[in-house]
């Protein structure tokens, strides 16, 4: 296998000279081109193939995320690695959902920048820990469900709600007062959003929540 040929797309110069710089020590890798905008490497990307991209985010004339997103639309196999300062919500998870491989910070060392590069060859992806553990957070709370916020006596009465029971037949299966049934389910529909009883009978229903189970 010949170098891995790389562009490097920042508009700091002293940040793109000094990774190019680093990059020049690796026998292995051969920079072919940089730019300082996202518009002008899409044009460089489209003209040169590179095998790496370099890729910074917030940048004039064409920001990152929207530079990577082109890029591999035509030319899917080339693997874009951010190196950004930033890692909020608002930057992360499009530049992922653009196609991002590897998600660096600038604090990142010239070497770990060097090895995303070895790794994206292979195939192994490379997310710095406080992107991940976004990422982990964002995966956690799109897999909770509006009833894993209910208190397991709540979740009794949901369960009752189901079966089609009224307060009273409520109160007389699980020992408690009518008055405590009411203030279990009024949380209960709060909790689900939704407008009445009949509603959250029909939620209990879609997502299996019957008396005899769980």
């Amino acid at each position: 296998m010949g170098k891995i040929k790389v562009v490097v797309v920042d508009d700091h110069d002293m940040v793109r000279k000094g990774i190019i710089s680093y990059l020049l020590t690796e026998s292995n890798i051969e920079v072919i081109g940089e730019a300082r905008s996202g518009n002008e490497g899409v044009q460089l990307v489209k003209k040169v193939k590179p095998d790496i991209v370099l890729m910074d985010l917030l940048m004039e004339n064409g920001n990152g995320i929207m530079a990577t997103k082109e890029i591999l639309s035509f030319q899917p196999n080339c693997k874009v690695i951010i190196i950004t300062s930033y890692y909020d919500d608002q930057q992360v998870f499009p530049a992922l959902e653009a196609g991002a491989f590897s998600y660096l910070l600038k604090t990142a060392s010239a070497n770990e920048i060097v090895q995303a590069i070895y790794k994206a060859i292979q195939g192994e992806t490379i997310i710095e820990p406080k992107v991940a553990n976004k990422m982990l957070n964002r995966f956690r709370t799109s897999e909770r469900k509006p009833h894993d916020d209910l208190t397991e006596r709540e979740l009794d009465v949901l369960k009752c709600l189901g079966e089609g029971m009224t307060n009273q037949e409520i109160s007389e299966e699980l020992f408690i007062g009518v008055k405590t049934v009411k203030t279990h389910v009024s949380n209960i529909l709060s909790k689900l959003s939704v407008s009445d009883r009949t509603q959250a009978a029909v939620y209990a229903n879609r997502n299996g929540i019957l008396k005899g189970k769980g």
